[in-house]
C-alpha cells in the first residue's frame, strides 16, 4: 500500500503516520522523516519548488515500487510539497512500515536519497533582500550517498 502525493498544501505527520498504520497489527516498525525548509544562515526568505504535475508523482511512484521489491514493506507514504515554502516549514514527508526495523529505516533512507537528487523537482532560493536566485543543483555529497544504491 503506498500514498504519493505533491501538493502545496501543509501535511501533518503525526496524523500521516497515523493513517499508515491504523487497524494494522502486522506492523512492527514505523520510520519517518519529515524534511524542513531551513533558512541558509539567515538569507533565505523562501524556497520555491516546481515540478510537472503527474511527471512527479508517477516518477516517485517508480521508485516506491523499487523500494517495495528491495525490502519486505507493509505501507509506504511520500508527500512532497510544492510551491513557495518558507523557512520552518514542512517540505517532504517519508514514513515506511514493516514487520521489522531494519527494512523500514533502509528504505526510508533509499526513498529519501532518492528525493534529494533524483525526484523531478526544481529549486530557486528568494533572499530575504529580494532577489531571486539561480535553480538549486544537486549537492556532490548528496550524489554520492545516492549512489550507494545503485547496482
Amino acid at each position: 500500500m503506498a500514498t504519493i502525493r505533491v501538493q502545496t498544501a501543509d501535511f501533518d505527520p503525526q496524523a500521516e503516520a497515523e493513517a499508515l498504520t491504523a487497524g494494522r497489527r502486522d506492523v512492527g516498525a514505523l520510520v519517518t522523516f519529515t524534511g524542513l525548509c531551513r533558512d541558509e544562515g539567515g538569507r533565505l526568505a523562501a524556497l520555491e519548488l516546481e515540478h510537472y504535475p503527474g511527471m512527479a508523482e508517477a516518477e516517485i511512484a517508480r521508485v516506491v515500487a523499487e523500494a517495495e521489491r528491495r525490502w519486505p514493506l507493509l505501507g509506504v507514504t511520500v508527500i512532497h510539497r510544492s510551491g513557495r515554502i518558507a523557512p520552518g516549514a514542512r517540505i517532504v514527508f517519508v514514513a515506511t512500515a514493516a514487520s521489522h526495523r531494519a527494512p523500514a529505516f533502509a528504505a526510508a533512507d533509499f526513498l529519501m536519497d532518492y528525493l534529494k537528487t533524483r525526484a523531478p523537482f526544481w529549486k530557486k532560493e528568494h533572499g530575504l533582500d529580494g532577489r531571486a536566485g539561480d535553480w538549486v543543483a544537486a549537492k556532490d555529497e548528496d550524489d554520492r550517498a545516492a549512489r550507494r544504491w545503485d547496482g
